[in-house]
């Protein structure tokens, strides 16, 4: 795959790239698409506070 299609869907669907601010580490700026569901709540976290919400390190405020 080229270099040219890395990202493409990111820029085209999603609302500002798929960046904003995550909200369990408020980080802002970096890409928030990867779904975490909390009860019957589906939030959009960063990669890293997907995988330490997944480890149970960190918890949905």
């Amino acid at each position: 795959m080229s270099k040219a299609h890395r990202g493409r869907p990111l820029r085209q669907e999603m609302p500002m790239g798929g960046r904003g601010q995550c909200p369990v580490c408020k980080a802002t700026g970096i890409k928030v698409h990867y779904e975490y569901t909390v009860g019957e709540v589906t939030v959009k976290v960063c990669k890293p506070c997907r995988a330490a919400l997944n480890r149970g390190t960190k918890s949905v405020a």
